[in-house]
């Protein structure tokens, strides 16, 4: 049976109420307030084994009273929870020294298990630094699916750990990675970015490590790598699965060693960088298709952070579309405001396109309409006309789906020199263009598997076989 006395404060009655019994049932000892003052006198006082705290209160914000705690109890483990769910939140919780942050709501049972781990954990000490104004904050959303996110962000900010994060194109994953960088030990050095995909395969060694002068045709003076803009920051490597084989190789030997040698050069430098690696594509798929190396794949994926697509967290494009009005304003855009139908009119889209596809839509409305308020029926008349299909190739750069799949196959044998790849081709092949279409599917039909059947021409039990087998997520849309 659970032992140990919890102090509650809350200036929710009902919260108060319903943590007394979830704790008491549990075997703990729980006592609760109102205010900041009466936690305060029975922390001061020695009483409690841990701390369950709002951070709004009426007399006192709990970020300022945390670190009064920790200075008398420096042991004591605290739990914060809030209703204001930023990230800011939850990077100040982890920086004043909380053991846990958990927005509001939360589920009860996972209260108490954070309760059961905080009282048998060591407790760290505080780390001194507070993060800029909440308005500043480059992540966006409320939803849970966010809240994951900010939670795993702010354990990261202060470690050197290597971060992969991974998720659909459009869903922001520079802007994560630029919070780690900005709210972290490095803030102080530079944070520099390279995109794999979008420098020629040939020159990505000289980009990421630099090359002497004359080191090959062109090279008129020496040029300094990107490893070496990043000394002392943060490096993050975007589109990571478009690296070339020969530029892997050198890459895991800085992970491994520490330190690199450029283009034409002779000596080895050492380099103090954190990596953050990003893509959009399936790596585990890329290994085994000979085109990723694994032991690299390994070194990267240290921390593995997948960011939700838009379609995950709908319930966040309200202040989504309140952020990019408000963004299209301060650099001179007619002020807008947006109507609830229409707010829920961009609910029921299915935003192939991810963030960006809203971003762009919200300046485009905000500079193109001479109305200050955008209706729904603006809105459909934008979906309808300004938003390619899904299933639409005829506006793809690449062609239709067919020459696609024929240039990715040439590309593929060519890899293999004069081999021939691994058996089983035909099948690789079918589950790759199965799964985005199922997944296609599915957002088109907001999660409904008997429609999303009859979608694809698919018998029901047929589906759900294939969505199990390929672990393929299915996401519910609301209304």
């Amino acid at each position: 049976m659970a032992t140990g006395s919890i102090l509650i404060a809350d200036d929710d009655a009902a919260i108060r109420t319903v943590l007394n019994q979830a704790l008491a049932r549990a075997g703990y000892a729980p006592r609760a307030t109102g205010n900041a003052a009466t936690l305060w006198r029975w922390v001061s006082q020695g009483e409690g084994d841990l701390v369950i705290t709002d951070v709004v209160m009426p007399d006192e914000n709990a970020f300022d009273l945390i670190p009064r705690m920790r200075k008398v109890r420096p042991d004591l483990p605290i739990i914060v929870m809030s209703a204001q769910n930023t990230l800011m939140t939850a990077i100040t919780a982890a920086e004043c020294g909380a053991y846990e942050y958990l927005p509001k709501p939360f589920d009860l049972n996972e209260l108490v298990a954070i309760v059961g781990r905080a009282l048998s954990a060591p407790q760290s000490h505080p780390r001194p630094h507070i993060a800029s104004d909440v308005d500043d904050l480059p992540l966006i959303g409320r939803s849970p699916a966010m809240q994951d996110i900010y939670r795993a962000l702010a354990r990261l900010m202060q470690t050197d750990l290597t971060v992969m994060i991974t998720g659909e194109s459009g869903t922001g994953k520079e802007l994560v990675a630029r919070a780690l960088h900005d709210y972290g030990k490095r803030r102080n050095g530079s944070f520099v970015a390279i995109n794999m995909a979008a420098i020629p395969r040939e020159l990505i060694e000289s980009e990421l490590f630099g090359h002497e002068r004359g080191a090959f045709t062109g090279a008129q003076t020496r040029h300094i790598g990107r490893f070496e803009q990043a000394e002392g920051g943060t490096l993050f490597l975007d589109e990571i699965g478009d690296m070339p084989m020969e530029a892997q190789t050198r890459l895991l030997r800085v992970l491994q060693e520490g330190e690199y040698t450029t283009v034409g050069g002779r000596t080895a430098m050492k380099t103090d960088v954190r990596i953050i690696a990003a893509t959009n594509r399936d790596l585990q798929q890329q290994i085994n298709q000979g085109f990723f190396r694994e032991d690299l794949f390994y070194r990267l994926n240290v921390v593995p952070l997948r960011l939700p697509s838009l379609r995950e967290r709908l319930e966040d494009i309200p202040d989504l579309v309140r952020h990019f009005l408000n963004e299209a304003n301060k650099e001179g855009l007619p002020s807008k405001r947006i109507e609830s139908a229409a707010l829920e009119r961009l609910k029921r889209y299915h935003w192939p396109g991810n963030i960006r596809e809203l971003e762009n839509l919200v300046r485009r409305l905000a500079a193109l309409y001479t109305q200050d308020t955008i209706t729904e029926s603006l809105i459909e008349q934008e979906l309808a006309t300004a938003t390619p299909s899904a299933f639409d190739t005829s506006h793809s750069e690449t062609g239709n789906l067919s020459e696609a799949v024929e240039r990715y196959l040439g590309e593929y044998f060519a890899g293999f020199g004069d081999g021939l790849p691994p058996p089983g081709l035909h099948n690789r092949v079918l589950k790759m263009v199965e799964h985005p279409l199922i997944t296609a599917a599915l957002a088109a039909t907001r999660g409904n598997q008997i429609r999303a059947a009859e979608l694809l021409g698919l018998n029901r039990n047929t589906l759900r076989k294939k969505i199990k087998e390929g672990n393929i997520q299915v996401f519910r849309r609301s209304n």
